[in-house]
């Protein structure tokens, strides 16, 4: 477990993956933990560094001050990704968590790529059974004589929690492993969370996102258990109603955790949403060829990239028959500043760093690192779209760790536009919107920055008086 202080709030965090990826941030939901992301974490770590939260008051993370809020949560996961990343990054919310993280894309759209929620709060009106059955003891919860009380009839053979924990946890069908339930049951049964558990159903009922929804700008997409008696699906028909924009899942036979008692339908509706690796996505299915999987997996890799954006399938498999895959070693050039655009290139896996040579004031040639693209990010755009004749005003490098790329060529792509309009108009707008997007990070990286530097010039002049004093 990895530890962040975020504005003196303590945050305990489990990593998974490889530093450098794009970032995957996993915010669970009431009265849980990182370990609601446990399914899921080998997967998506083949493409993100993936970091799933305790939020503070669950887990390892000490509860906050004050009591917590949902407006609270998300802009301490702000802070978080301020922390850690210079570009959006992609966020994860299951229930609670769903609803702290389109509060987050609401707040703070800059930082969000993309969204993936499995079982939303939107309305903060829980289950009947919830509200009938739960409440009562999370507003005992509340005191501590009551939650002491509480606490030791769950140790004992009278203990009723079993009754009340399964029917909101699980589908009728889905089979579960005693030992994943044991484990969510003590996430939810944690000792000394009483305070933080009743505040956060509170806010939960005071700090919907009705009336909101088309308003969040990420791409996104929403799952759901058919038979979930926590989130009701009446909030998934809010969803259907307000953002329309929103890729909508019911998975059958599913409950409250779909991740846990569906598996492999929910990774493969998240593998094909965010484009993780085939094989990352099908464990254990191997194909006889390997080479007949290249176009396929490329399609689906294309799929959260900024060129792949919201491409059908057809159109993704057509663009990933043009590409070609290169790698690249550490530093290595990929293409220099001044040669001839004739290709644009999708970081694959690594980063590319846009690096500008220029002449200083004394001669000698200095370089200066504009940006660092990571997979999905497109490089090269620029030139390519000035056709015959457009040079390059950057060398494009591997990263510390190397790179491997997609490169498109620009007659391929002259020809797809030809034989395609519909498709070639596509692509330029999502390459129009990608430029856009880097625009509204640059300036916020500015701002961070900015603010970086106020807060360390504060600090150096309260040092002074105390350095003086001494």
């Amino acid at each position: 477990m990895a530890t962040y202080n975020i504005n003196g709030q303590e945050v305990h965090v489990r990593t998974s993956g490889q530093a450098g990826s794009p970032i995957a941030l996993l915010i669970h939901g009431w009265s849980s933990s990182w370990y609601t992301w446990s399914p899921l974490l080998d997967p998506l770590s083949s493409r993100f560094f993936c970091m799933a939260v305790d939020l503070p008051g669950y887990g390892l993370s000490p509860p906050p001050e004050d009591l917590p809020t949902i407006a609270g949560y998300a802009d301490l996961m702000a802070g978080l990704i301020e922390q850690v990343s210079d570009r959006p990054v992609v966020v994860l919310g299951h229930s609670m968590g769903g609803l702290i993280s389109m509060t987050l894309a609401l707040r703070n759209p800059v930082l969000v790529e993309r969204l993936v929620l499995l079982n939303p709060v939107v309305s903060g009106r829980l289950s009947t059974f919830i509200r009938l059955f739960i409440a009562p003891h999370i507003f005992l919860e509340r005191y501590r004589w009551s939650g002491k009380l509480l606490s030791f009839l769950e140790r004992t053979p009278i203990s009723y929690q079993e009754q009340l924990m399964k029917p909101i946890f699980f589908a009728e069908r889905a089979v579960v492993s005693e030992d994943v339930y044991e484990r969510l049951r003590a996430d939810a049964r944690r000792p000394g969370q009483g305070r933080v558990r009743a505040a956060c159903y509170r806010a939960m009922q005071n700090e919907p996102v009705t009336g909101r929804l088309s308003s969040i700008e990420a791409p996104a997409l929403v799952i759901w258990g058919a038979e979930d008696n926590t989130v009701p699906l009446r909030d998934a028909g809010i969803v259907a109603a307000e953002w329309q924009a929103a890729d909508l899942r019911l998975i059958p036979n599913a409950g409250h955790w779909p991740h846990f008692e569906q598996y492999e339908t929910t990774l493969r509706y998240l593998a094909a949403f965010l484009g993780l690796p085939i094989l990352a996505s099908l464990p254990g299915e191997m194909p006889a060829i390997q080479e007949q999987l290249d176009v396929a997996d490329i399609a689906q890799f294309l799929n959260n990239s900024e060129l792949g954006a919201g491409l059908t399938h057809t159109q993704r498999l057509r663009v990933a028959g043009l590409c070609h895959s290169h790698s690249y070693g550490p530093g290595e050039l990929i293409a220099g500043q001044g040669s001839q655009g004739d290709e644009m290139f999708i970081v694959r896996e690594g980063q590319i760093d846009v690096v500008v040579r220029m002449t200083s004031d004394t001669g000698a040639e200095e370089e200066r690192r504009v940006t660092t693209l990571k997979a999905g990010q497109v490089a090269g755009e620029m030139a390519l779209l000035q056709g015959a004749g457009g040079t390059r005003t950057a060398d494009l490098r591997a990263g510390q760790s190397g790179a491997t790329v997609l490169a498109l060529d620009s007659r391929y792509l002259a020809a797809l536009f030809e034989d395609d309009p519909n498709l070639g108009i596509r692509i330029l707008q999502n390459l129009g919107r990608s430029l856009s997007q880097r625009l509204r990070v640059e300036t916020w990286q500015h701002q961070l920055a900015e603010k970086r530097y106020l807060e360390k010039m504060r600090e150096l002049q309260r040092q002074q008086p105390a350095a003086l004093g001494s």
